[in-house]
């Protein structure tokens, strides 16, 4: 793919993430960027995958285009955003700041300030030491867009 159709396709899904995120998370805007560029910063190679669902959307931070690979992630909805540990249970988390019981653990961002904390830090450092697939070690990751409809299963006729 040459660099202008890189682009433009960069362009094109961001635009269409943009659109998810105003459409489910319209109160979130800034605290959904901010933490995308949080992310991005400390994942630079990450692929963003991003899946709409009925009334939310998640934002995998994979080494690859498959979502589920993914280490870190961000739910928006209109009741806030998460910032997602795929392998939160694992995680030592004296600070107790992750919720949730299943393997996917999360911490509710109140603002940017919360990716500020010593203890979150510590988190995204660990769950990136647990990682078990590689990030690429140069390059920029792409925006991917998934599309969660065609994820649904078929009801028996």
């Amino acid at each position: 793919m040459t660099v202008k159709k890189q682009a433009a396709a960069r362009r094109s899904a961001e635009a269409e993430l943009r659109t998810l995120v105003a459409k489910f998370a319209p109160a979130h805007l800034r605290l959904t960027g901010a933490t995308r560029r949080w992310l991005q910063k400390g994942l630079p190679t990450a692929h963003e995958v991003v899946y709409g669902y009925r009334d939310f959307f998640v934002i995998s931070y994979s080494p690859s285009e498959r979502g589920y690979e993914g280490v870190l992630a961000i739910r928006g909805s209109a009741d806030g955003v998460r910032l997602y540990f795929n392998r939160g249970k694992e995680l030592s988390d004296p600070a107790k700041l992750l919720q949730g019981s299943a393997m996917a653990r999360w911490v509710n961002l109140e603002g940017a300030s919360t990716l500020a904390r010593p203890e979150v830090a510590r988190l995204f450092d660990e769950a990136m030491a647990r990682n078990r697939v590689p990030f690429a070690r140069s390059g920029r990751g792409p925006v991917v867009i998934r599309s969660a409809a065609a994820k649904k299963r078929r009801r028996p006729a």
